[in-house]
């Protein structure tokens, strides 16, 4: 018998198919390559699309609150400088000038009058005059250290000023001492005062008043660069703040079509309150950031610049009148007073003419005649502003300047002794009435200045305050329509 073959051995079982790579990150597979395109790196999914837009629309928020903040904090900034920082003090250092130039023309009026009893009442008003403006020179070369700040030049320009200062009165209280001792009658006096006198007014008027003149100009550019960098930056978050404005507007309007959309809704309730908030607050802020603008520039056009201006005019004025004293003070050099005298006046209201008469002639025919306009130091802008009660000031300063120049002439064509009484008599009181024109003039744009710079600052702390309340209302708002969409998907 014989036995079976041996059966073959079974085939092996086949091996099973690899598992299939799933394609998103759950189930424990391997996540995706993405694509050429790139589109794997975007969220997938309505909920990570919901929170991608919502993303997008709050950092466009933030860029308009954060440029409106930037923005809001210039403007602040400016009117500070302009309105009570730099501004004022500059004025104060035009004060300065007017200080020194009146200090010399009261020591000119005491030794013009001598010892004269019939104006001894004007020689103590004059001691009384000199000591005030003494003290208010001193207030303003402070001021004028105090803005000088860490600038080297203007420091040591304000030391100058205070060493000459002191020398000058030295000077002037050796010629006072003299000039008591002799008791002269009214007119010139005895040459060793006059000696001392000339030493004290050289000084004053060749390097004090120059020195002082120039500190206000280099003063001045303090007030004009913050006026300049402050209204470019904003000028340049007005329009950032418009841009930002539209671009969180369109983001806020994508979202709520999206939400529209996908929820099959026809609006979204909170998105509408959030979107019409930063509407209006854009809206808002590029409105008054464009109107703090213009406040910037009117302060300083007709405020500061003005106020500054009439401040110069006036001690230009008053070194004028010390020009006069000194024409009769001093005869060997009234010439030379005299020239002075003329061009300072023309600096203050320019007409042609050869001579100071001839001068005199043309202020008055073009006073007049209603041809007259401010120039040289007093500028066009105090004749031009729209301030109420501006013209009829205006035209008060004219005539009495007009008045002043034609009592300057009823003085110069009278004899020796006539002309010391027509200086502290008619002379004067033209000077005094003029004076207080100025200063009229200078009070209207002083208040003009005032109410600007409130306004801007009530303007600018609305919106400032309004800023962190628009912002968290805006939050609340997003969050209010997005968290219950995004609550369906838990």
């Amino acid at each position: 018998m014989t036995s079976a073959p041996p059966r073959p051995a079974p085939p092996a079982p086949a091996a099973p198919p690899p598992p299939p790579v799933s394609s998103g990150a759950s189930g424990g597979g391997v996540p995706a390559v993405p694509d050429r395109t790139g589109r794997a790196l975007l969220p997938r999914g309505v909920p990570g699309r919901i929170r991608l837009i919502t993303a997008v629309s709050v950092l466009a928020l933030a860029v308009l609150f954060g440029t409106l903040f930037t923005a809001a904090q210039s403007v602040r900034d400016g009117l500070d400088v302009i309105g009570h920082d730099a501004g004022p003090q500059v004025v104060a250092t035009a004060d300065l000038y007017f200080a020194l130039s009146d200090m010399d023309a009261q020591v000119a009026n005491v030794l013009l009058i001598g010892g004269e009893h019939r104006l001894g009442k004007g020689r103590a008003r004059a001691l009384e005059v000199y000591e005030r403006r003494r003290s208010d020179a001193g207030r303003a070369v402070l001021q004028s250290s105090a803005l000088a700040g860490g600038d080297p030049a203007e420091r040591r320009t304000v030391q100058a000023v205070l060493d000459g200062l002191g020398r000058y009165e030295r000077l002037a209280a050796r010629a006072l001492l003299l000039d008591e001792q002799a008791g002269h009658p009214a007119g010139p006096p005895p040459r060793p005062v006059l000696e001392v006198y000339r030493e004290a007014t050289d000084l004053m008027r060749l390097e004090l008043l120059p020195m002082a003149y120039n500190l206000t100009l280099e003063s001045g550019t303090v007030v004009r660069r913050a006026h300049q960098e402050r209204t470019l930056a904003v000028r340049a978050g007005q329009v950032l703040t418009g841009v930002a404005g539209v671009a969180a507007l369109c983001c806020l309007v994508w979202l709520q079509v999206f939400l529209a959309r996908r929820f099959r809704r026809v609006f979204n309730p909170a998105l509408l309150v959030a979107t019409a908030i930063a509407g209006m607050y854009a809206l808002t802020g590029v409105t008054v950031l464009g109107q703090e603008a213009d406040v910037l520039r009117a302060a300083k056009r007709d405020g500061f610049d003005s106020v500054l201006t009439l401040a110069r005019a006036r001690a230009v004025g008053s070194s004028m009148h010390g020009d006069q004293s000194r024409w009769l003070l001093d005869p060997e050099r009234a010439d030379t007073y005299e020239q002075t005298y003329l061009d300072k006046s023309q600096s203050v209201l320019y007409t042609p003419a050869g001579d100071l008469a001839a001068y005199q002639s043309a202020v008055k025919a073009a006073v007049d005649g209603d041809r007259a306009a401010f120039l040289g130091l007093v500028g066009q802008e105090a004749a031009r502003t729209n301030l109420p009660g501006s013209g009829p000031a205006v035209a008060a300063v004219l005539a009495r300047y007009r008045d002043f120049q034609q009592a300057d002439r009823t003085m110069r064509e009278a004899g020796p002794r006539r002309a010391v009484e027509q200086r502290m008599g008619r002379l004067e009181t033209a000077f005094g009435e003029y004076d207080a024109a100025l200063l009229r003039l200078a009070e209207l744009h002083r208040v003009a200045f005032d109410r600007q710079i409130r306004n801007g600052e009530e303007r600018i702390g609305e919106l400032w305050f309004l800023l962190p309340i628009a912002m968290a209302s805006t939050a609340v708002m997003i969050l209010a329509g997005v968290r219950p969409r995004l609550s369906e998907y838990r």
